[in-house]
């Protein structure tokens, strides 16, 4: 079966996505880089390129800077590899893929020790607290900041939640006072509100992102960023979502997809309809429950590991 070789934008705009409060937090992340020693920028592995905000390199730089890829659960060993090939082609060799949500995992426990050599590899200016590190966690929205601090917590201080977790982006909205991860070296760390790039022109890197839930889905459109994951799995012949679903075959209609989820897991919608004799009420798949659905299973990996850049 022959499928899309090109996405439909359907004429509409990325940069309207993208709220401009963000930029109070830009200020307020800048604000308090002074008495910080380490940038650990968050991010998701299955976008490793797409999305990440120059900001937190071109601004932040003047700290030692650590690059976390985190849900790398969501993508294979072998593109982890070919990813860190790539980074370290544009000089960034600073880089360890996490699984925060795991939170005994083994990749989240080289954590503090990579930011203790950066520290310890760099000068220390203008502090006011010499005895205890202080480590600024960025990144955009929803790719696990919270996360990470409070795996951090677990592993290093036994402690539970000291950060907001959820799965929709915005959860924290100011730069937080500091948070204890670690006793020994004493580590504290700043949770910074998500911070998109002002202006992304490129429609793919939006709808990439969307897809990977760091923008809130309605104001994309929960079918729109169904429609274009299923353009990706296709174009990159991963057929996993047919035997998922009980498809009878891939498909690049994404109304005949979201059909068929809706009827197989019995999801409907009661509508009225005009008809001669009056109005009557009658049974239509649910196309929303449908599309969020699919957005559902391929964000925890149901539907297989793939990279989007």
């Amino acid at each position: 079966m022959a499928f899309r070789t090109a996405f439909n934008s359907r004429g509409r705009s990325v940069n309207s996505w993208f709220p401009r409060h963000m930029a109070r937090g830009v200020l307020a992340i800048k604000g308090k880089l002074r008495n910080v020693d380490c940038v650990v920028e968050v991010h998701d592995a299955r976008i490793p390129h797409s999305g990440r905000n120059p900001l937190f390199k071109e601004e932040l730089d003047v700290r030692p800077h650590l690059l976390l890829l985190n849900k790398a659960d969501l993508i294979s060993v072998d593109d982890q590899h070919k990813i860190l090939d790539e980074l370290a082609e544009k000089s960034e060799t600073n880089v360890i893929f996490t699984d925060c949500l795991q939170q005994e995992h083994h990749s989240v426990k080289q954590v503090v020790p990579a930011v203790c050599k950066l520290i310890h590899s760099a000068p220390r200016h203008h502090r006011e607290e010499a005895y205890d590190y202080s480590v600024m966690v960025v990144g955009i929205p929803n790719v696990g900041k919270s996360s990470l601090i409070n795996a951090l917590r677990r592993i290093n201080l036994n402690k539970g939640k000291g950060s907001l977790v959820g799965a929709t982006p915005g959860i924290t909205k100011s730069v937080l006072t500091r948070i204890r991860v670690c006793d020994d070296p004493p580590i504290s760390v700043l949770d910074t509100p998500g911070v998109m790039k002002p202006q992304i022109d490129i429609f793919d890197v939006g709808m990439k992102l969307a897809t990977c839930g760091t923008i809130l889905d309605h104001l994309v459109g929960e079918d729109m960023i169904a429609d274009y994951l299923l353009f990706v799995l296709n174009k990159c012949r991963n057929f996993k979502y047919v035997e998922h679903y009980d498809l009878p075959a891939a498909s690049d209609d994404i109304w005949l997809v979201l059909k068929h989820i809706a009827v197989h897991m019995g999801k409907t919608q009661k509508v009225k309809a005009l008809t001669g004799v009056g109005k009557i009420t009658m049974h239509r798949p649910d196309y929303n429950f449908a599309a969020n659905e699919f957005l559902r299973s391929f964000r925890s990996g149901l539907l297989g590991k793939v990279v989007l850049d």
